[in-house]
């Protein structure tokens, strides 16, 4: 859990999930949307990636990324548990 803690730490990894909310996109086109250096966007992807946040495949020489939305559900579910939130009412338990 501290891996995804510390990738969503970071406001370019949180913009890269948000981007791959509207579907999957490859490495490039998120790439496009940041003024930083590809080794950069690399590592950012690798973050991502061991933390299981995004799933991968390759098609060709592109890669494609896509959201994990498994491990975001399980994140989802340990921040409600955290703070006694239930799923039925989204309420604090007493």
């Amino acid at each position: 859990m501290d891996a995804i803690f510390r990738a969503l730490s970071d406001p370019t990894r949180r913009k890269i999930l948000k981007l791959l909310s509207k579907g999957e996109m490859t490495a490039g086109e998120l790439a496009e949307q940041f003024p930083i250096s590809a080794p950069s966007m690399s590592y950012h992807f690798n973050i991502l990636k061991q933390s299981n946040l995004v799933a991968t495949r390759k098609e060709g020489q592109q890669v494609y990324y896509s959201l994990n939305t498994t491990v975001l559900q399980d994140i989802l579910l340990a921040l409600m548990d955290l703070f006694g939130v239930t799923a039925e009412n989204g309420r604090e338990e007493k």
